[in-house]
């Protein structure tokens, strides 16, 4: 593909153990979801858990993607009780993305949080989340079937009532749409200045934006970069941040 006028986009690395040795890995399909569904080219951003160097990196950047990992966020940042013993943490991950994301939305890069990065910028904005969704006894099941196929597991799952005239309704023009549901984790206390955007049909929320952002902040909990060129509405919105990210380059580069 050509660079020329092609956004370059962040997505944010998960530090993980492989074998002998700590590895910062990003799942390809959120890497094809930046070019096949934005119209971008995506560069890793390391969890390596240093302070980053943000003022050059957003000079450099148009747009960051926070992505799902199979990691939690640990529940110390939220004021929440330990974890069980066993659950998957990312520590370098917390301490780089959490106050890359506040510093991204301050200075009106455009973002968009996918799962666990739904679940971050909720964090980062002073809400909290429930770490055993099925275990809180008023919601339905939102898990994958572990043993299914791949595609079974990302296949669509329950539906999102889409608030009406909401950022996200702007972008796809529907008031409800079928998504995939692949997560332990979801929010119990929403955010300040955060506007829900979805609800599941169990009233969690499944999308929420940032009210003041100087740029598109949106943040999903289901698995959009999934086979996105095959489902209109997950095309939407990379279509949107899409957008979004190419008009913060025209700016940049003014």
């Amino acid at each position: 593909m050509s660079l020329s006028n092609v956004p370059m986009i962040g997505v944010v690395a998960c530090n993980q153990q492989i074998g002998l040795h700590p590895f910062n890995i990003v799942g390809e399909k959120y890497l094809l979801s930046i070019v096949n569904g934005a119209g971008g080219f995506p560069l890793v951003i390391p969890s390596l858990g240093l302070d980053l160097p943000t003022a050059a990196l957003f000079s450099r950047l148009d747009g960051i993607l926070f992505t799902g990992s199979p990691s939690n966020v640990e529940p110390h940042h939220y004021q929440g009780q330990p974890s069980e013993a066993g659950t998957s943490h990312d520590p370098k991950r917390d301490a780089t993305t959490l106050p890359l994301i506040k510093a991204a939305i301050d200075a009106g890069v455009p973002v968009l949080g996918i799962c666990r990065g739904f679940q971050e910028m909720n964090v980062v904005f002073g809400g909290s989340l429930y770490q055993k969704l099925h275990e809180v006894g008023k919601y339905i099941e939102h898990r994958e079937d572990k043993t299914a196929s791949v595609d079974v597991q990302y296949g669509l799952s329950h539906q999102v009532n889409i608030t009406p005239n909401g950022l996200l309704h702007d972008i796809c023009g529907l008031d409800v749409a079928d998504v995939n549901s692949v997560h332990t984790q979801g929010v119990d206390r929403l955010g300040n200045g955060l506007t829900v955007e979805a609800t599941a049909p169990d009233g969690l929320v499944e999308a929420f934006s940032v009210k003041d952002a100087n740029s598109f902040a949106l943040a999903v909990q289901w698995h959009p970069e999934w086979k996105v060129q095959q489902t209109p509405f997950y095309q939407s919105i990379f279509d949107a941040f899409g957008k979004a990210c190419r008009l913060h380059a025209a700016k940049r580069e003014k």
